[in-house]
């Protein structure tokens, strides 16, 4: 290894399994590199995770495997769990952090909990209003937890909480549409309807907007759409829109999300909290459509906050009718008076500080007196023997449901 990297304060981030935890998380990472840190990036298998980071030349990625937690699969998490505990413990002695910071889900347990043992400082991060399940857990073992939603703060009682938003890349910024639209082939003088599901797509989402698109094209055919269909429903979905001759670009996966939010007049779009911060920080009114599967209904908390305040308009894909969705999309779209009063109450939701704080926080805490190594797997057996530690992850996932 470079000398020179090797000196560096060393930070690792485990963010990896959804767009929400891996963007928020590289938001970060870009502050710590900023103030001369070295730093690792836990990510997972999937392709969200590896084409993200292409763009992240100077950070060493570690891919974990998938540790998904199902009420029908316990085992096999246990099982994975285990096996990302070992690759992160590979990891962290081969080059110890200082600190690390969890993202959520439960790819960033594994490297937290090994962190801990090896006397790192350790954060989390809760992007949701609902705190999911992982740091819930991770939340009676880390030093300082940080979230978006002032909501969460006393959901996570056991570490203390500070309210910092959520961190976004510094590229989502206002942008001017026109220049936009031009650099994805778009007519700058025409408005474009953005549809997006999240980093996986919308099986629902796609249905709900292919039903109302006959109804829009009656109404405004001359909008453009940029719709983010997923892998799986975007042949589907160009093929509806095609069929109606209305001027579409329909993408499976779109890595210029900058560009794609720059572009739109207004969007259609799922709660997740990344998402969220995103439209905020561009200033893209939304139509939002919780996924109604989400844990704990995290997004329909997540969206029903940003309504509240008239940041966006909710609707709820159970029961909702294309022409319910027409309406609001219409009313975004051809009131300009209503879209700048979205974009103003989108202001207070963003927060452009808060990849700083976080990142601040983090190596603040590492000109700390050094914390003693502990075991921060007290069933586990000494020394890392995780033979008996399998079922003791089975059974605290169990009590998790």
């Amino acid at each position: 290894m470079n000398p020179a990297v090797e000196s560096r304060t060393r930070m690792a981030i485990a963010c990896g399994g959804t767009g929400g935890h891996l963007f928020p998380g590289l938001a970060v990472a870009e502050q710590l590199e900023q103030r001369g840190c070295a730093v690792t990036l836990l990510i997972s298998p999937k392709d969200i995770d590896q084409q993200a980071v292409r763009a992240a030349k100077d950070m060493e990625i570690v891919t974990l495997p998938a540790v998904g937690l199902t009420r029908k699969q316990v085992v096999s998490f246990a099982c994975g769990f285990v096996r990302a505990y070992r690759t992160a413990q590979r990891t962290f002695q081969a080059c110890p952090p200082q600190a690390v910071l969890a993202m959520g889900g439960f790819t960033s347990a594994p490297p937290l909990m090994v962190a801990k043992r090896l006397g790192a400082r350790t954060f989390l991060h809760e992007s949701n209003s609902i705190p999911g399940r992982a740091n819930r857990w991770l939340s009676r073992v880390v030093d300082q937890g940080f979230v978006g939603f002032p909501s969460a703060a006393g959901r996570l009682s056991h570490a203390p909480v500070s309210v910092t938003g959520t961190p976004v890349r510094r590229q989502f910024q206002p942008r001017d549409a026109g220049s936009c639209r031009a650099a994805l082939g778009l007519d700058p003088a025409r408005p474009v309807v953005l549809v997006m599901g999240g980093s996986q797509g919308a099986r629902g989402l796609n249905q709900l907007v292919q039903r109302s698109l006959p109804l829009l094209s009656r109404v405004a055919p001359h909008w453009q759409w940029l719709h983010l269909a997923g892998a799986a429903g975007a042949e589907e979905v160009g093929e509806t829109y095609a069929s109606l001759q209305l001027s579409a670009a329909v993408h499976g996966f779109f890595g210029d999300m900058e560009l794609a939010l720059g572009a739109a007049t207004a969007a259609v779009s799922r709660a997740g909290a990344s998402s969220l911060a995103e439209l905020a920080a561009v200033r893209v009114p939304a139509v939002l459509v919780p996924y109604p599967a989400a844990t704990d209904n995290h997004q329909f908390h997540n969206a029903r906050a940003f309504a509240e305040t008239g940041a966006a308009r909710l609707l709820e894909q159970r029961g909702a009718s294309a022409e319910d969705l027409a309406r609001l999309l219409v009313e975004l779209m051809q009131d300009s008076d209503a879209r700048a009063r979205a974009q103003a109450a989108l202001g207070q939701w963003h927060a452009p500080q808060a990849a700083e704080n976080i990142a601040e926080a983090m190596v603040q805490a590492t000109h700390l007196p050094a914390q003693p190594a502990a075991d921060a797997t007290p069933d586990c057996a000494a020394k890392s023997r995780l033979g008996g530690f399998l079922p003791k992850v089975a059974r605290s996932a169990r009590n998790l449901f």
